[in-house]
């Protein structure tokens, strides 16, 4: 099964499905990440007064952090970071276009609609764009997750809220996305932030125990098509 993880910025991948994608990959699929924003920029009041060596060191991380999860690929796109309201929405949807052509994705794990963070509501659009399930369509299946220190921030004041149906056992594999978290240095935050390893553990435990088993990603399922098989 190949399957696609969609993200808006360099460390969202791993927040929102890494131990998932571990244990996808440990199962012998073809798992790979697209990172469709740059990371960082909005941190400045211009753009182009970032640090370029910082940013280049975020980019490193997030091939190192696939790495530990152990994906196929990973491809950044660098589109303005927290900026993507000002992108026409078709130029973010003829990336994702461009990438479920060449990689022919059955499943696609990408953000909830609903985040704080207005370029993950973009993502989210423009997945659901490119992905319509006409005639040829690889894509059978969609899944949103949430990303700490964004959807939940959104206090439930943001249609349509998070409410995940799916449920993935990743008790064998939250380490690797905690290992993977940790290559992102200018991104992981300590406890009690949302995005240090003592929280993401504690949201895993969380909905382990929603879902009966140590330690779980959660997910809201948007679209199953399961076609006819000759």
């Amino acid at each position: 099964m190949k399957v696609l993880v969609i993200a808006a910025h360099p460390d969202d991948e791993v927040l929102g499905c890494g131990a998932t994608a571990a244990r996808l990959v440990a199962e012998g699929n073809d798992v790979h990440f697209a990172i469709l924003g740059e990371g960082m920029t909005s941190r400045h009041a211009e753009r182009a007064s970032t640090d370029v060596e910082q940013l280049a060191t975020l980019h490193k991380q997030a091939h190192a952090a696939a790495a530990q999860v152990g994906v196929k690929s990973v491809v950044l796109h660098k589109l303005p970071d927290n900026r993507l309201d000002t992108v026409p929405l078709l130029e973010v949807v003829k990336i994702v276009e461009e990438l479920v052509d060449r990689l022919k994705p059955e499943v696609i794990y990408t953000h909830h609609g609903g985040d704080l963070n207005i370029d993950h509501g973009v993502i989210h659009r423009a997945v659901l764009t490119a992905t319509r399930p006409v005639a040829g369509q690889s894509v059978r299946e969609i899944y949103a997750f949430e990303v700490p220190s964004s959807t939940e921030w959104a206090f439930q004041r943001l249609e349509p809220s998070f409410r995940p149906n799916v449920f993935v056992d990743v008790a064998r594999t939250l380490d690797a996305k905690i290992a993977a978290m940790e290559c992102y240095e200018s991104e992981a935050r300590q406890f009690p932030h949302p995005r240090s390893p003592e929280a993401l553990r504690a949201i895993a435990m969380r909905w382990g125990s929603v879902a009966g088993c140590l330690a779980a990603e959660a997910f809201e399922l948007i679209r199953s098509v399961r076609p006819q098989r000759d």
